[in-house]
């Protein structure tokens, strides 16, 4: 099974997820902007996500809801600003719990003949917002949330190849 990688490197206002899967550009792009599909793969398992809003376009806006068996919802949001399919997604990241803290996502994927590269980048706007986003946990989660990617764009692959 291919591993995230995670770059955070001390002082800084960035950190870097990467991420290789068995899957063509076209439907890795398809699986990570399609509404429908983005329930089975965001976020930890324990957690249900549920989109309540996904435009996107340059300008829409996206927000997603997860809730724990216990019941509490962690709400998250953010503006899309660029979509360059099946290359870039650009958006901006805010957990509603912390409000004001937002982060500018850049996602690229990279053409491997018939595998991707998934990269996305995140910029906060300061050390200390970067520096609490991995302490929250966020290392494990995505890492979760790339994990459950792949089984769904295992599913799709497997009825290709067949």
């Amino acid at each position: 099974m291919n591993k995230t990688a995670f770059t955070i490197e001390p002082g800084t206002h960035e950190l870097s997820l990467t991420r290789e899967f068995d899957a063509p550009r076209d439907l890795v792009f398809k699986v990570y902007t399609d509404p429908e599909l983005l329930p089975r793969w965001w976020g930890p398992r324990y957690l249900t996500t549920t989109v309540d809003e996904m435009d996107v376009r340059p300008g829409g806006q996206w927000r997603f809801v997860q809730r724990a068996p216990d019941g509490s919802e962690f709400g998250f949001h953010g503006v899309y600003h660029e979509i360059a399919g099946p290359e870039r997604v650009v958006d901006t990241f805010e957990f509603e719990g912390m409000p004001g803290h937002v982060a500018l996502e850049t996602t690229t994927l990279e053409d491997l003949g018939g595998r991707t590269r998934l990269t996305t980048h995140s910029v906060f706007q300061s050390v200390a917002d970067r520096d609490a986003a991995a302490a929250s946990g966020m290392e494990s989660g995505a890492a979760e949330t790339m994990d459950r990617l792949e089984e769904v764009l295992a599913s799709y692959t497997s009825l290709t190849r067949r």
